[in-house]
């Protein structure tokens, strides 16, 4: 089977950096679900693997994060699916990736396809859904209010993919008021066009863009980028015992910021179940199973941009470049091999 693969970690721009591989084509056992891939999204954790993280031994690595397609054959101890099922998820980052032609992937972590979407936009969601879920109602709770600003969230990085995804389910599943953080005309416009009741430029001083809304200052705060050079800006706008949630990697973060205002940390990182086999790794497929039912009765939409064409070495190797230059607006595509 095609798939596309590296070997040496380290920067795009190299000849070697992604390439064109042929593997055999794997078996479904277990609660494993063998899935024929038709589409596939670039999410950054395929950019930060690819740059820092050497395979193991001198085996290929197979990025991808993200897919849509239809279920090829089952394990035998499958449970929730047959072969035919149109699907869509995220994998696990312990395993090889989706982009390959055929995939293997632990039921318990995919969800029906919403049936009102082409596998190319189903593809754009999984792996931000998921994060966007959990980060709002897992680890934030959300509906459960804060003392203070319980009913207002800012989102800082609303335009990327995670961004795009949260301001939908938030609209779709609270009365929450969303402040949505984006720097240029064109992501502002997007932002509140997905549902954003205000939209504030993170490249300036937040705090004062916040104050200025005349709203209060919000209970709960969500940081997808640069959240240790927002750290400061963040702790300064948000009201006392608030809840801030992130889900990047910032080198140094100094949480004795948060003491004074007794707010709590909340980090999440979508992979914890299937990489750790948690007793709930099903509610993965649960919550998927949820988003597509969104999708399907008008609530969220998909938040594919831009089809990148088919899958292969070259068009993944710009698709990682436009993610490493921090300009992508939604989530980036690619279709078939």
């Amino acid at each position: 089977m095609k798939a596309v693969a590296y070997k040496t970690p380290g920067s795009i721009d190299r000849d070697d950096s992604l390439q064109n591989i042929t593997l055999e084509k794997p078996t479904a056992e277990g609660r494993d679900l063998l899935v024929k891939v038709h589409a596939v999204s670039v999410n950054p954790v395929d950019v930060k693997v690819r740059s820092k993280t050497s395979p193991e031994g001198s085996e290929w690595r197979v990025l991808g994060f993200d897919a849509a397609g239809v279920v090829e054959s089952v394990g035998p101890e499958v449970e929730s699916f047959q072969p035919g099922d149109a699907v869509f998820y995220a994998g696990s980052i312990a395993r090889p990736g989706t982009n390959s032609e055929f995939h293997l992937v632990d039921e318990r972590i995919v969800g029906h396809k919403p049936s009102t979407l082409s596998d190319t936009e189903a593809a754009a969601l999984p792996l931000t859904a998921i994060t966007a879920w959990e980060m709002l109602f897992d680890r934030l709770d959300v509906e459960r209010p804060t003392p203070q600003g319980g009913d207002t969230i800012l989102v800082v990085g609303g335009a990327g993919g995670v961004g795009s995804i949260t301001i939908q389910l938030l609209r779709a599943l609270t009365d929450m008021t969303i402040i949505a953080t984006a720097s240029r005309p064109e992501t502002q416009d997007w932002v509140r066009e997905l549902g954003a009741h205000h939209a504030i430029n993170h490249r300036q001083p937040m705090a004062p863009q916040v104050k200025a809304l005349g709203i209060g200052d919000p209970g709960f705060v969500f940081s997808t980028t640069h959240s240790d050079q927002h750290l400061e800006d963040i702790v300064e706008l948000m009201a006392p015992q608030g809840r801030f949630g992130l889900i990047d990697d910032p080198p140094h973060l100094d949480v004795s910021k948060l003491k004074q205002k007794a707010l709590s940390l909340h980090w999440e990182f979508m992979f914890a179940r299937s990489l750790f086999g948690t007793p709930d790794m099903d509610q993965q497929r649960k919550l998927l199973n949820e988003v597509a039912s969104l999708v399907d009765a008008g609530k969220i939409r998909s938040t594919a941009t831009e089809t990148a064409g088919k899958i292969n070495a070259a068009n993944l190797k710009q698709v990682h470049a436009k993610i490493e230059s921090n300009t992508a607006r939604g989530k980036i595509v690619l279709e078939g091999f």
